[in-house]
């Protein structure tokens, strides 16, 4: 009887040593991130670059899925519910969110550029400016995010404001391409790759770049102050893990366009040219932040009020997460 006792005390052991040595074994849970526009917005494709390539993983840290959003103040409360607060946001959203108390940190940079945005109307249409939009019905995506943002900005700069128009939050940018298409909207925002997918179903009313300055930060990174203090190296492997994905796509463009078409379901082929084209005006940045962009941008919170004044870069950005070389201070 004894002897049966030390035996399956024995095996009792080896079991037990078998699954510490397994459960030590097993890669770091995988994890859902957010970006706004998933699929619909090439804001991801560093990220979609460095779940396939395994940049993430190299860095420590295990990718696996992607939520998203029609943009605004959605992506952020989607970032303070995930499981890992991580997420790539609009800028406006984020600086509104944490002026009504949200316990958010600005981490890195997205893109910084706005050249890629214009507004469309069907073919034929008398809009071909900002000045023909007067009392037209005119479309973004929703209340805090970028176009909302920039909408207000070339009407500002034009001379016109909000009362001007007929402000209409459609949706995600395929919704307002519907809009446009089906005639509930008179203009609605657009971007790549719908532009390209599109571009023989409407015509440009205006573009970004022609009415404001292009270099305009559109996204930036964020996560919640907790998590900021509880899990700061994998926030720092986020980050450097995207930033080899823009690596990545600065040198192989082609074989990135690819990767992205997989993920989006898209034309490669179309992609692999809206590719070459956002290398050539370095559509996504390094995570490093651009003050001066992030600076216009937020001109469009203070034209609705959302911002008095100027923002104080440094008491709600946080660099430290940065790869070194690109952690400079708020200025």
């Amino acid at each position: 009887m004894a002897a049966r006792a030390s035996k399956f005390a024995g095996r009792a052991l080896l079991i037990g040593a078998a699954l510490i040595a397994f459960a030590h074994a097993r890669p770091a849970r995988a994890d859902s991130i957010t970006v706004t526009h998933w699929g619909a917005a090439f804001y991801g494709a560093p990220y979609a670059v460095a779940m396939k390539q395994g940049f993430f993983k190299q860095r420590g840290v295990d990718v696996t899925g992607i939520l998203t959003s029609t943009g605004g103040g959605t992506s952020v409360r989607n970032t303070l519910a995930g499981d890992l607060p991580f997420g790539e946001v609009s800028l406006a959203a984020a600086v509104e969110a944490i002026n009504h108390g949200q316990p958010i940190r600005i981490i890195g940079a997205g893109v910084d550029t706005v050249a890629d945005i214009l507004w469309i109307a069907k073919p034929g249409s008398p809009l071909h400016s900002v000045e023909d939009l007067k009392g037209k019905k005119v479309g973004f995506t929703s209340p805090g995010s970028v176009t909302n943002m920039l909408i207000l900005m070339a009407l500002k700069a034009k001379g016109m404001t909000p009362s001007d128009v007929h402000l209409v939050a459609a949706g995600g940018i395929g919704a307002n391409l519907s809009a446009v298409l089906n005639g509930a909207l008179d203009t609605g925002m657009t971007g790549e790759p719908t532009w390209s997918e599109n571009e023989g179903k409407v015509q440009p009313v205006f573009w970004v770049k022609d009415v404001l300055p292009p270099n305009m930060m559109q996204t930036v990174a964020i996560t919640t102050t907790d998590f900021a203090q509880s899990d700061p190296a994998k926030l720092r492997a986020l980050l450097a893990g995207r930033a080899d994905g823009v690596a990545y796509i600065e040198a192989h463009p082609d074989e990135s366009a690819d990767i992205v078409a997989e993920a989006y379901h898209g034309d490669a082929a179309l992609y692999r040219r809206v590719f070459h084209n956002f290398v050539a005006i370095h559509y996504w940045s390094d995570g490093r932040m651009d003050y001066d962009g992030m600076n216009r941008m937020v001109e469009g919170l203070q034209i609705v009020g959302q911002q008095s004044g100027a923002v104080d870069w440094s008491k709600i950005v946080d660099t430290s997460f940065l790869p070194a070389g690109m952690k400079a201070a708020a200025n």
